[in-house]
């Protein structure tokens, strides 16, 4: 039996709630997805890191390298202490030039390299899904090779009808379990229809990368912070370390107050849950 179906079964199997975080217990400590800051940081990138660092998160996932070289921007979390879990990096510029991208993410001492969006003309159809798992085999030997794992990130449309399927669930029929992962983002999950928590069991032993967001009452609902929204944050966190994910990423697309505020009540409220 696989890896991915053993992560599959016993998820099915366990317990819910902290008796499933004794069942199967992962590293997954917890980053912030810069793209939140992402405003501030183009203001002062530097500054912005700084304040990250001293609420308490102690890793990042980046969204480009702002001002900075590769080398000069490890640099400067080297001196506050945080570590680079990976990079969202177009697509397109990984086809184009995946060596590039892989040695930024090696000075970096990034594990994952992120796919974080999909062009509409990309995502016509399952044919087309179907050929984009074959460009993700590709991207994801190179960045192997490297000794790097290629990770996908989905949004809602991923998760669209395609006759009896999904988009995403043809990328992870498609791909090599060994070459894609996935990094799935609870918010979008359930905008699409989908329980994050069913969605997470599907995926076990293929999402080392969950995005945790929270979602407000409101209608039509939007991006809260972590634990003051309506998701079940403590159910999705034990599903997903059953599943065997190894990092838990805070993001929030959009926020009702200052992100820097947004991203402080995140982690806080993760502190109370002993993250």
């Amino acid at each position: 039996m696989n890896m991915e179906r053993r992560w599959a079964d016993e998820w099915k199997a366990a317990p819910c709630g902290i008796a499933a975080k004794e069942h199967f217990m992962a590293t997954n400590p917890i980053a912030l997805q810069m793209y939140t800051l992402r405003d501030a940081a183009q203001q002062n990138f530097a500054g912005t890191l700084r304040a990250v660092a001293e609420m308490g998160y102690g890793a990042v996932e980046l969204a480009g390298l702002g001002p900075y070289t590769a080398e000069a921007l490890q640099k400067e979390l080297d001196a506050l202490g945080l570590k680079v879990v990976g990079g969202h990096v177009a697509l397109e510029r990984m086809e184009q030039d995946m060596p590039a991208v892989i040695a930024e993410m090696q000075v970096l001492g990034a594990q994952y390299v992120i796919v974080p969006w999909l062009s509409p003309q990309r995502r016509p159809d399952a044919a087309g899904y179907k050929q984009l798992a074959g460009v993700l085999n590709s991207l994801g030997e190179q960045a192997r090779a490297a000794g790097l794992q290629l990770c996908y990130h989905h949004h809602e449309f991923e998760l669209a009808p395609q006759g009896d399927t999904t988009g995403l669930h043809i990328l992870h029929a498609e791909s090599d379990p060994e070459l894609v992962k996935f990094e799935l983002d609870v918010y979008w999950a359930k905008d699409a229809g989908f329980d994050p928590i069913e969605l997470i069991g599907t995926f076990a032993g293929r999402v080392p990368l969950v995005h945790l967001k929270d979602r407000t009452a409101t209608d039509p609902p939007t991006f809260a912070e972590v634990g003051h929204g309506t998701l079940d944050i403590p159910g999705i966190i034990a599903a997903a370390e059953h599943a065997g994910a190894q990092w838990f990423i805070v993001e929030q697309d959009i926020s009702q107050r200052q992100p820097i505020e947004s991203v402080r009540m995140s982690v806080e409220y993760l502190k109370t849950l002993g993250r």
